[in-house]
């Protein structure tokens, strides 16, 4: 009993950091209706922000790993506003398919780039959060465990308050709907698809910062099996679904160790992969998506 709550500590945990990341994928489908392929390689980018504001901040303490959290979040931000600006909004307009090769482009230029500027090889990320473990039976609930649970909780509450309550979120769930009725109402729609794609970036931020503090060692290419994943979650909770992005994550995140804990830990990735063919197949809209029809 007590390695079946072991194993779904560690899948909720997982499947947290899952969720953050997937936010930003149906964030930006929910507006612009297309994949931003790059979104995994700014999840790194958050990594090693985190990495050098660690370095540059005492650490060790509650107050500088909640100041470096920030910090690799306003980086991200500024990056997603710059990635959007510069690649994509040239673009729009333009087919679905030209779009989303330039977003295969973006990532690519990414993780050369952070090759080039960080080198190749992995490194340590530090402890940023106070490091303790507690001990509840059979059960290990790690700082960092608990620290992911509680900055994924406060970052979905503020971004569930900025979309329902906010002027902003309101002209965000109007561009979604209707981006021309939106323009004719005085809304910029340049302004608040750059603001989806920083709120987007800087959750991508949150979930490298969280996920090289729970399995510290960070490169440039970390970012693409975790992307992929995410990827994979806003599919499963539907995409474009901010509340369906959420729940994808976690339900990955929990057959993910399901599987490790059953002794297939060879298989975990292929059966990520095998839930996205399974829900295309099976229910495309996903978990909590409305099934809509093709204009033709």
């Amino acid at each position: 009993m007590s390695e079946l709550l072991q194993q779904l500590i560690n899948g909720l945990a997982l499947g947290a950091i899952y969720a953050l990341i997937a936010l930003g994928y149906t964030m930006v489908y929910g507006v612009l209706r297309f994949i931003n392929f790059a979104h995994s390689d700014v999840f790194m980018v958050g990594a090693f922000a985190g990495y050098f504001l660690a370095k540059a901040v005492p650490g060790g303490s509650m107050a500088s790993g909640v100041l470096v959290l920030v910090g690799a979040m306003a980086v991200c931000a500024a990056l997603g506003v710059i990635i959007e600006k510069l690649a994509y909004r040239p673009l729009r307009g333009r087919s679905t398919l030209t779009v989303l090769i330039t977003a295969i482009g973006v990532s690519l230029l990414l993780q050369n780039v952070g090759q080039r500027v960080f080198g190749a090889n992995p490194r340590s990320f530090p402890a940023i959060f106070p490091v303790h473990q507690f001990h509840f039976g059979g059960i290990v609930l790690s700082s960092s465990q608990i620290m992911v649970f509680v900055v994924a909780l406060v970052l979905l509450f503020l971004l569930r308050h900025i979309v329902l309550h906010t002027r902003i979120g309101t002209a965000m769930r109007a561009l979604s709907f209707n981006p021309t009725a939106a323009s004719l109402v005085g809304i910029n729609n340049d302004r608040i698809i750059s603001f989806t794609f920083a709120l987007g970036s800087a959750l991508a931020a949150a979930g490298g910062i969280l996920y090289a503090a729970n399995y510290p060692s960070i490169d440039p290419l970390m970012g693409t099996l975790p992307g992929m994943k995410a990827f994979v979650a806003a599919v499963l909770g539907g995409i474009g679904n901010i509340a369906g992005a959420a729940v994808g994550g976690l339900v990955l995140g929990l057959v993910e160790t399901t599987v490790v804990g059953f002794g297939g830990s060879t298989y975990r990735d292929a059966v990520a992969f095998a839930v996205l063919i399974l829900i295309l197949l099976l229910r495309p809209e996903g978990l909590l998506g409305k099934r809509t029809a093709e204009k033709v």
